[in-house]
């Protein structure tokens, strides 16, 4: 926790959640609660939910709009700046008034924001939100920059907890294309998608650097532009803001599922809201929150874009909600595989075997591995799904960091 979430910039929240002066949402930086808000300044601040008298969590509410936390325990209150405002008694108790810096909560050192996206870390000193992100925030720009206004929650993240690691969704969200055409295929017989023996073999694998990957999928191949989003809405959107490079990525391969480093994840499809009927664009943004060993809780969100019908930004939820909801039909697929890794880590058999999982495509795939000549963007994209690449550099990027050494890793021959 330490390692990997003490030192990384995070996900806590989307501008969009705490549009006005008092919101905030409660959060979480690994096992950490957080609370996010934006104070009266119109500045977000990113809390720790411990209150600085005896620990107990201010904040009990997933979100709502306040100017300050009290704690139920003793009464300590706090802006939503963090400052520390009053305690009860404080004459008898203290004898004069406590330093509302000094003792106010605990602040998260540093904060940005990237294309609406807030991110915090718990580290004082390191490279910046920008820096970091790299590749993953230029590739997360394609997704979510497309048109004035941006993107906005549809509203609050879902919830569920599953008996996987958090590592196992950041695995299968930086680039496992190879499970689609085997645990997904219940989808294709009900007609909620189709082609999944070909996703592999039509997938392109991109290693941004810095443990963010992504697959793009050539939807312009399959009659499908722009994700197949309808033209009226492709209308709105502005590729000035993209750079050559992106606009190759939008036109060829348009990121479909990524992760960026420890444990934000999306993915972009369409489906037909149901069998037989009319196509939707899901846009689905995920976290992978660590609960314990072999537990986690996942945060589901769907997000539209602002300048969509209301019309087309139900559909969009309605249709994220069937396939990646609790009780999706993909969802479903994945949670239950990922607790397969969970159980085999804390079998004592398989401990005394000394287990071994099998990470040797890469090594032996008889598919042409050479990067994109044409592609020119961070990192390298690879013209399959097949080789294992993304969750092998994902697992890579992260020994790296347990290690400490994260700054030295590059994208030079990850497919080694």
């Amino acid at each position: 926790m330490d390692q990997v979430f003490g030192t990384c910039w995070v996900f806590v929240a989307h501008e969009s959640e705490i549009p006005n002066a008092g919101d905030f949402v409660q959060r979480r930086i690994g096992l950490d609660p957080v609370i996010v808000t934006r104070d009266g300044k119109g500045d977000i601040n990113v809390l720790s939910n411990y209150c600085r008298h005896r620990g107990t969590q201010v904040c009990q509410t997933d979100s709502g709009n306040s100017r300050f936390f009290k704690c139920p325990y003793h009464g300590w209150t706090y802006s939503n700046n963090g400052d520390l405002v009053g305690t009860p008694h404080m004459r008898e108790a203290y004898g004069t008034r406590l330093d509302p810096k000094e003792w106010g909560l605990k602040r998260a050192p540093r904060v940005d924001v990237r294309s609406g996206f807030v991110f915090a870390s718990l580290a004082q000193e390191g490279p910046s939100l920008d820096e970091y992100l790299g590749g993953g925030g230029w590739m997360l720009d394609i997704l979510v920059k497309l048109a004035p206004g941006g993107m906005k929650v549809a509203g609050p993240p879902e919830r569920y907890q599953i008996n996987a690691d958090w590592k196992a969704g950041a695995e299968n969200f930086s680039g496992d294309a190879y499970h689609v055409d085997t645990l997904h295929f219940s989808n294709e017989e009900v007609g909620m998608i189709q082609g999944t023996s070909a996703n592999a073999e039509m997938m392109h694998s991109y290693d941004l650097g810095g443990g963010h990957a992504t697959l793009g999928f050539p939807w312009a191949q399959i009659g499908m532009p722009m994700w197949g989003y309808p033209p009226e809405t492709v209308a709105q959107f502005d590729l000035s803001v993209l750079d050559d490079a992106q606009r190759y990525v939008l036109e060829t391969n348009p990121p479909t599922i990524g992760n960026i480093f420890p444990n934000l994840s999306y993915l972009r499809v369409v489906s037909p809201t149901v069998p037989g009927g009319p196509p939707s664009v899901v846009t689905s943004i995920r976290v992978w929150q660590p609960l314990a060993p072999g537990k986690m809780e996942l945060w589901n969100w769907q997000f539209v874009w602002d300048c969509q019908s209301d019309e087309e930004k139900l559909d969009s939820y309605v249709t994220g909600q069937l396939l990646f909801g609790s009780a999706g039909t993909f969802e479903a697929d994945d949670t239950v595989a990922w607790e397969g890794s969970a159980r085999a880590a804390k079998s004592a058999w398989m401990q005394r075997e000394n287990l071994s999982f099998n990470f040797e495509q890469a090594g032996r795939t008889t598919v042409d591995l050479t990067p994109d000549p044409d592609y020119h963007g961070p990192g390298i994209k690879w013209p399959t799904g097949f080789g294992e690449l993304g969750p092998l550099n994902f697992y890579k990027h992260w020994l790296a960091v347990m290690r400490g050494d994260s700054s030295s890793t590059t994208t030079e021959g990850r497919s080694s």
